[in-house]
């Protein structure tokens, strides 16, 4: 893993040192499927079942450089599946913050809990998991200075998510070929960015769990 995060440094993909210090720190084999942990190195898309997929590393330092996680940060992480992103969260937030972790699919809900418990972070109580429709955020531990969404919606942002953030937090999420972030500047405005030429898998809402 050193090696890719070496390359997506000099490639200018990572920059913030808590971010690279993470990507150093959770290893991408230990989330996924036994089959394909040999592929952990590569800088690609890797399945994890049921049509979902763990992200390439470069969107993931991508996504993560945009969303600017910090020590002591609420983070939502919706669409969690393998939780590779759910633990980069958690080291970066430490055991001040907290992550909450949406993923709708169950089975990939109990794989992602499983690889993250590999860090001790669900014990240490950083990271809560939950199986549920993200789309709607989660009211009951609102505001969130942050919230990663790691699929793809096609319209536009919720407005439980918007109304659930904090003013001035980030919201870093695909929709359509882009990564986009939202920034909060008051209850009603939003500035938006937009990073064209990225490709995800669909957010899946409204499973039953």
């Amino acid at each position: 893993m050193n090696n890719l995060v070496d390359s997506l440094i000099k490639e200018g993909w990572l920059k913030t040192p808590r971010i690279i210090e993470a990507f150093r720190k959770i290893k991408r084999k230990d989330f996924l499927p036994e089959n394909t942990r040999h592929l952990a190195e590569l800088n690609e898309a890797l399945p994890i079942g049921f049509g979902q997929t763990i992200s390439q590393p470069l969107v993931v330092a991508f996504m993560l450089e945009k969303l600017e996680p910090d020590a002591g940060d609420r983070i939502l992480d919706i669409g969690s599946g393998s939780g590779w992103t759910t633990a980069l969260l958690a080291e970066i937030v430490g055991e001040k913050g907290t992550v909450f972790s949406f993923e709708i699919i169950p089975e990939l809900m109990e794989f992602g809990k499983k690889n993250v418990e590999k860090y001790n972070f669900l014990k240490k109580g950083i990271v809560e998991f939950f199986c549920d429709d993200g789309s709607k955020g989660y009211r009951e531990k609102a505001p969130y200075d942050k919230i990663l969404v790691s699929a793809a919606l096609y319209k536009e942002l919720p407005q439980a998510w918007k109304k659930q953030l904090e003013v001035q937090g980030r919201i870093v999420v695909p929709i359509g070929s882009s990564i986009w972030l939202f920034v909060k500047k008051s209850e009603d405005k939003f500035d938006e960015y937009e990073y064209p030429g990225f490709a995800f898998v669909p957010l899946v809402t409204n499973n039953k769990c």
